[in-house]
């Protein structure tokens, strides 16, 4: 018999938002989550992680897949049992308590829209390499038209341009892999892996600090969950977990393991791409207009993905009572409009920061929404904890996707989330200031809307 689980709020059979079209097969889910993992953390930060550990920075990526396999398993697990838009924060609901579901949702949906501006905005940054006399503000407005008019249409649309969106920075890591091998294994160049200074070129502790940056190239892996509510059935969410999970490795691991080989540590630099100095060394043809290219498609891919999961967020809070009604409601094409428009606000809020705010101000707010989205890790770990904690032994062998790690895989996970947050907040006292008043605010609206909650189930 299937586990069903009990909240004196949230009815089991509606756990699934009614209404969303279930139409995401297991490839466009795994793209979903992969166009939002998949950007400027790896292919330009995976200089500045080189440069903080050397060659063991392979280590930092190891231990970043690990965690971020016990955050897909763990809401894996949740989501084939409760497939839904409100993904994390409803599992936090229901597992934990009310406050802590509040907070995860919106403080993801707060971080994750405001961020779609930033990826916009290095979108036009990137045109200028080819229009350098067209402003940036046109370029932000066109990218904003066009996904704004993806996002409103039917998510089986949506699906397929952000499928191919992904496609290409696959194709481009692939690429970059396979080059990249090339020129070790043929003796082109000389491996790198302990020729500057050894394989812990700055120390043994080195790949533990850096592994803060290996896990920023994760995030988004958790955007899997939230693609659930569109399913087509279990099946799809179970190979849609494993394909993102080992797509994802595979690519990050071969990636930086190629680099650490190819890139000697100590000269690595941000004015350009390390992956477009490897494709140099590979003699690719005009490879630096390639690689704008490639990062000009991983930032609208990003912005695409953002949009799509922070709009479906706003429509499960919508429909739960946690947002006004009018964010619960689907047009024709089966897209929450409302949810999309609203959750557009970064793009606004993005311009009038770069063009008027004091570049401080730019730095306080991404360090709000940096806790923001990782905090939902936290509470996904925590919840996926509390859920195994219920069932029997035959209920677990019932579920219809099983982590191998269980329940002690997410409390493993669980203590490095927490104190990889811990670290990030602890670093910078930009991040310490940003983060509070970001939860603050959280909270007192989690109080103001408590009052007046009138869940539409």
């Amino acid at each position: 018999m299937p586990f069903v689980p009990s909240h004196p709020e949230v009815a089991p059979e509606q756990v699934h938002e009614e209404g969303l079209h279930h139409q995401l097969t297991a490839g466009q889910m795994t793209m979903v989550a992969v166009g939002g993992s998949i950007g400027t953390g790896l292919l330009l930060g995976s200089a500045a992680a080189l440069e903080m550990a050397g060659p063991s920075i392979i280590l930092s990526y190891v231990v970043a897949a690990f965690l971020a396999y016990t955050v897909a398993m763990a809401l894996g697990e949740l989501a084939s049992m409760h497939p839904a838009a409100g993904s994390f924060g409803l599992y936090g609901e229901l597992y934990l308590n009310q406050y802590l579901g509040f907070l995860c949702r919106a403080a993801y949906w707060a971080s994750i829209a405001f961020s779609i501006g930033a990826e916009l905005t290095a979108s036009a940054a990137y045109m200028t390499y080819w229009f350098p006399t067209v402003p940036g503000e046109i370029w932000v407005i066109v990218f904003s038209a066009l996904l704004l008019l993806i996002n409103l249409r039917s998510v089986a649309s949506y699906g397929r341009f952000e499928f191919w969106f992904s496609m290409i920075k696959l194709a481009t890591i692939v690429a970059f892999i396979v080059a990249g091998a090339a020129l070790l294994f043929t003796g082109r160049v000389a491996q790198q892996y302990t020729s500057q200074g050894g394989f812990f070129p700055k120390g043994p502790v080195a790949p533990m600090l850096a592994v803060f940056w290996a896990i920023y190239a994760f995030g988004g892996i958790e955007m899997l969950a939230v693609t659930t509510g569109e399913s087509r059935s279990s099946k799809d969410i179970l190979r849609a977990v494993r394909l993102t999970f080992f797509l994802l490795a595979g690519l990050y691991l071969g990636a930086i393991t190629v680099l650490a080989g190819v890139m000697p540590w100590n000269h690595t630099g941000v004015s350009e791409s390390p992956f477009v100095s490897v494709l140099r060394l590979a003699k690719v043809p005009a490879a630096a207009y390639f690689m704008n290219f490639v990062v000009l498609t991983a930032a609208l891919s990003g912005a695409n993905a953002k949009l799509y999961v922070a709009s479906r967020l706003l429509f499960s809070m919508g429909r739960s009572g946690w947002a006004p009604k009018s964010m619960g409601k689907l047009n024709a094409s089966g897209s929450p409009t409302l949810a999309v428009l609203v959750s557009s606000y970064g793009i606004v809020t993005a311009l009038i920061i770069e063009n008027w705010a004091p570049k401080q101000a730019f730095v306080y707010i991404m360090g709000a929404a940096f806790s923001g989205l990782f905090s939902c890790w936290v509470i996904s770990l925590a919840a996926h904890i509390s859920f195994r904690r219920r069932l029997t032994k035959q209920q677990i062998a019932a579920l219809p996707l099983r982590s191998p790690l269980g329940m002690w895989g997410s409390a493993l996970g669980f203590v490095l989330a927490s104190a990889f947050i811990i670290e990030t907040l602890r670093s910078s006292h930009i991040n310490q200031l940003g983060g509070l008043v970001f939860f603050v605010g959280l909270t007192i609206a989690y109080i103001l809307l408590k009052r007046r909650r009138q869940p539409d189930f």
